[in-house]
C-alpha cells in the first residue's frame, strides 16, 4: 500500500506531520477525520521508476520481522500494554517501510482493532499464517505462547532457507564463471581466427565453420544480443509474477532432478510445521489447513494442498486427503495417522517436519557432492570442445607445412 505524508491539526490546536499508509487518499482522509484530525494536506507518494533489474519491491525484511516478534513476545510477557509495546518497537525500526507499517498497526490497535485484524489489514506485507497465529493467541488468551511458537517457526524456516541457499551458492558461482569464460571465447578469442583462416585459404571442418560463424555473429551483434537477453529475462520475470506463470514455474522446479526433490521437501516442511503451529494454538482444522496451505512458498504445491480443504471439511481425515495428492512420503503419512488416532496431531506434525528437515539435509549434501564435479566436468568438456574445434585446423595446417 502507498505511503502518504499528512499535515494535520490535532484537537488540542497543534500542527503535526505524519506518514500514513492507506489504500487511497480518500480512504485516509475519512480515517483521519474519524480520529478527530483537521486535515491541511495529504500528499500522494512520488512516482518511482522501476527498472527491470534495479527496481526493488518494498517488503518487510525477514530478519527484522523475526527480531520484532522476539521483542514483542518479551514485552507482552513482561506485562506491558500491547499498544505501548507496538509504539516502542515501531520507533526503533531502522527500515522505513517496516516502521511505517508498524505505525499503521499501532494506530489501528489504539482505536480498538484487534492485533490480528490490524496485521491482516496490511495485505501481503505479512504472511497470513502470522495473523492467524495472533488470532489463535487472542482466542486462547495465550498470545505470549503463540508468539513464541511463531518465532520458533520463523527461526527454523529461515535456517532451512539459508542452508539451501548456502549449499547451492558455490555451484551457481561455478556455472556463472564457466558461462563467462565461454562468452569471452566466443566474442573475443575465436573471432580473431577468422581472418587468419581466410588468408590461409584452408578448408575448415564443419564444426569449426559453425563455431566461427556463431562467434562472428556474437561479436558483431553483441549489443542486440545483450538487449534481447535482457528483454527475455525481464519478460520472464513479469510472467513469473502472474498467478499462472508462478504456478507453471513452481511446477517446473519440482521436475528438476535432485533440486526438484529438494524444493518439494522444503514445501512440505513449511506446510507441516505451520499446520502444527496453528493446531497447537487451538485453531480449528479447516481454517488451520487453509492457512498452512497458503503459507507454502511453492505455488503448485500450495494449490494441491488447498484441494484437501473441501475434503477435510466434509469429514475426511487429513492423512487420507493429503495421500490423494501424492505429495507426502509414506512415513510422513503414517506419522499423521498416528497423530490423528492418538489426538496428538499437532505434536506429530512437528515430528514430521523434523523428519522432513533431516531428509533435506541429506539431499543438500547429495546435491553439493554431485553438482560441483558435474559442473566442472561439463564446462570443461564444453571449453575443450570449443578450443579443439578452433585449433584443430591450425594444427593440421602446421603439420602439412612441415
Amino acid at each position: 500500500m502507498p505511503e502518504f505524508v499528512c499535515r494535520l491539526g490535532t484537537p488540542d490546536g497543534s500542527v503535526v506531520q505524519q506518514r500514513r499508509i492507506a489504500l487511497s487518499a480518500e480512504a485516509l482522509r475519512r480515517e483521519l477525520e474519524t480520529e478527530g484530525f483537521h486535515i491541511f494536506s495529504i500528499e500522494a507518494p512520488r512516482l518511482r521508476l522501476h527498472l527491470p533489474f534495479f527496481g526493488r519491491r518494498e517488503k518487510v525484511p525477514s530478519q527484522d520481522f523475526m527480531i520484532f516478534n522476539t521483542q514483542l513476545r518479551t514485552l507482552v510477557r513482561a506485562g506491558l500494554p500491547l499498544a505501548q509495546s507496538l509504539e516502542l518497537l515501531a520507533e526503533q525500526q531502522t527500515n522505513p517501510h517496516f516502521k511505517a507499517v508498524l505505525n499503521k498497526v499501532y494506530q489501528q490497535v489504539t482505536t480498538g482493532v484487534s492485533l490480528s485484524d490490524a496485521f491482516r489489514s496490511m495485505g501481503d506485507a505479512f504472511p497470513a499464517l502470522y495473523a492467524n497465529t495472533l488470532r489463535a493467541g487472542e482466542r486462547s488468551g495465550d498470545l505470549d505462547g503463540m508468539l513464541e511458537r511463531f518465532t520458533s517457526y520463523q527461526k527454523l524456516m529461515e535456517s532451512a532457507r539459508k542452508k539451501i541457499v548456502g549449499a547451492l551458492t558455490y555451484p551457481a558461482v561455478l556455472i556463472v564463471l564457466a558461462i563467462g569464460l565461454v562468452f569471452l571465447l566466443m566474442t573475443y578469442v575465436i573471432p580473431n581466427f577468422t581472418d587468419f583462416y581466410a588468408q590461409m585459404g584452408a578448408e575448415l571442418p564443419l564444426p569449426t565453420r559453425i563455431i566461427i560463424t556463431i562467434a562472428n555473429v556474437m561479436h558483431d551483434d553483441i549489443l542486440f544480443i545483450a538487449g534481447g537477453i535482457i528483454g527475455i529475462i525481464w519478460g520472464a520475470r513479469l510472467w513469473a509474477r502472474t498467478p499462472r506463470g508462478r504456478r507453471t514455474l513452481d511446477r517446473f522446479k519440482l521436475k528438476i532432478p535432485i533440486v526438484g526433490r529438494l524444493a518439494h521437501m522444503f514445501a512440505l516442511s513449511q506446510f507441516t510445521r505451520s499446520l502444527g503451529v496453528m493446531l497447537a494454538g487451538g485453531l480449528p482444522m479447516v481454517p488451520a489447513l487453509e492457512t498452512a496451505s497458503t503459507s507454502v512458498s511453492n505455488g503448485y504445491v500450495s494449490e494441491r494442498l488447498l484441494s484437501c480443504v473441501p475434503e477435510v471439511r466434509e469429514g475426511q481425515s487429513l492423512s487420507d486427503s493429503i495421500e490423494k495428492t501424492g505429495l507426502a512420503p509414506a512415513l510422513a503419512l503414517a506419522m499423521m495417522r498416528v497423530g490423528e488416532s492418538t489426538g496428538a496431531l499437532a505434536e506429530m506434525l512437528t515430528n514430521t517436519s523434523e523428519f522432513i528437515d533431516e531428509e533435506i539435509d541429506f539431499l543438500l549434501n547429495r546435491v553439493v557432492t554431485l553438482m560441483e564435479p558435474a559442473v566442472l566436468v561439463f564446462m570443461g568438456v564444453v571449453v575443450a570442445g570449443l578450443l579443439l574445434a578452433v585449433y584443430y585446423p591450425l594444427l593440421t595446417l602446421v603439420t602439412r607445412m612441415r
